[in-house]
């Protein structure tokens, strides 16, 4: 088999190792109190995802990023890689500096890693030209399947249609996140760019998009609930949402209800999976911890996902 042929068969198995996994967990980043970031606690956090089936989304907005120096940046992703799981790993790749973004994927192609998510570049607002050659650049950087991520809440803007159809035929374009929240923009989506698997990028959403042909969720709320979220997903994706309203609706109302990772680095801090609720400024754990009603519905909603958990199961 000459090398070209081998390259290709190699990418068809790596875009079919994380097509099968419906639940990527944006894992959060833990930090000592001093802000380190806590690298014994993060392999513990990447292999209780590991066990319960999660594939592991690192350094998106979640793991805050943007937030960590690049030698940082470079050491979770070494740090988890290194551990041999037995679920993908994905690196984001942010920010609105190419050549740095370029430079990135490069280490990161080196690395024990499965995929990328490409984030459309914040600030800058770029039109379909711009955004095209933006992508296209990175695609082709990557020697990984790559899913690209839409969201406006932090971007500025939706990715225009004409540029996911222009990029949607890249041997390494695999998937979208769609997290614009709005549920026509993801049947537009889904409908006119096929050759995409599209993932919600939003939790409480995933069940409501089934007919829209979601193929799984980038989740937030599995940090916390690592195996009640996956059986969340599955079940959505089965069609059976007898049981999933309207708590899980109201889970995810309680982990936004400050900007994230807030809330859900409180609350894995409250039920010891992390040491400490350490974020990076400007973000901080006081918008929760000084208030007692945040801090009240936190924990009621872990105990009623706890109780959901239990009784699906049974």
């Amino acid at each position: 088999m000459n090398q070209t042929n081998s390259a290709t068969k190699n990418q068809s198995q790596q875009i079919q190792t994380v097509a099968q996994t419906r639940l990527w967990t944006a894992l959060v980043t833990p930090m000592l109190l001093n802000g380190d970031v806590d690298f014994v606690t993060l392999e513990k956090l990447a292999i209780e995802q590991a066990n319960a089936g999660n594939g592991i989304a690192l350094l998106g907005s979640t793991g805050e990023g943007l937030a960590l120096t690049p030698t940082e940046q470079l050491s979770v992703v070494k740090c988890v890689s290194a551990l041999s799981l037995t679920v993908p790993l994905m690196v984001s790749v942010g920010g609105y500096n190419l050549p740095n973004q370029l430079a990135w994927i490069s280490q990161c192609n080196d690395l024990e890693i499965s995929a990328y998510l490409l984030t459309c570049p914040i600030y800058t607002k770029p039109g379909e030209v711009g955004l095209t050659h933006w992508f296209s650049e990175l695609l082709e950087q990557s020697e990984h399947p790559c899913m690209i991520y839409n969201i406006p809440s932090r971007s500025g803007i939706n990715i225009p249609l004409a540029v996911m159809k222009n990029i949607q035929s890249h041997k390494n374009c695999w998937a979208m996140k769609e997290a614009s929240g709005d549920m026509d923009t993801f049947k537009s989506y889904a409908q006119q760019c096929p050759e995409l698997d599209i993932y919600s990028g939003e939790d409480a959403m995933v069940a409501h998009l089934l007919e829209a042909g979601v193929k799984g969720l980038v989740s937030v709320a599995a940090n916390v609930w690592p195996q009640a979220t996956h059986r969340y997903v599955n079940m959505a994706l089965a069609g059976q949402h007898q049981t999933l309203f309207p708590i899980w609706d109201k889970a995810v109302e309680v982990l936004f209800q400050v900007a994230s990772p807030i809330p859900v680095k409180v609350l894995m801090h409250l039920t010891n999976r992390l040491n400490y609720p350490t974020l990076r400024a400007p973000l901080t754990a006081l918008e929760i911890t000084d208030n007692p009603f945040a801090l009240k519905s936190l924990m009621a909603i872990d105990i009623e996902i706890n109780q959901w958990l239990e009784q699906s199961q049974s």
